[in-house]
């Protein structure tokens, strides 16, 4: 099976050796992303919701270059460094889905990539 590299300027160059994304076949892997604003590459944290929102958009970016959005999300993984923060993240991170939300899990750990709040990892598989 092929694998075509998924990189858009719509979203932050990634900070290390890896690609936005990888298609492989119909289904997208997408590595993570956090609040770097791919206009000025600098971190989108003044709160938690700005911070979300920008994770967000990101992936969205990464999505759309890949001919997807999010209806094609199947499954999700974030990684706060917060658990009392979940409830808010959630919220934000729900307004993206319409009605058919993917599977998912929410780990908390000690930290992330430039110190940041969130970070959410995708894959999604288009029909």
């Amino acid at each position: 099976m092929s694998k075509t590299i998924i990189n858009t300027p719509m979203a932050p160059a990634p900070i290390g050796p890896y690609n936005q994304a990888v298609l492989s076949g119909n289904t997208l892997y997408m590595s993570g992303q956090v609040c770097i604003d791919p206009a000025t590459g600098e971190l989108k944290n003044g709160s938690i919701e700005e911070e979300t929102e920008q994770v967000m958009k990101n992936l969205q970016a990464v999505l759309a270059a890949a001919g997807m959005g999010f209806g094609d999300v199947v499954k999700t993984t974030i990684f706060i460094t917060d658990m009392h923060q979940f409830s808010i993240i959630n919220g934000i991170y729900g307004k993206y889905f319409e009605t058919d939300f993917p599977a998912r899990e929410t780990v908390q750990v000690s930290a992330l990539p430039k110190f940041v709040n969130v970070e959410i990892s995708m894959i999604a598989v288009k029909n």
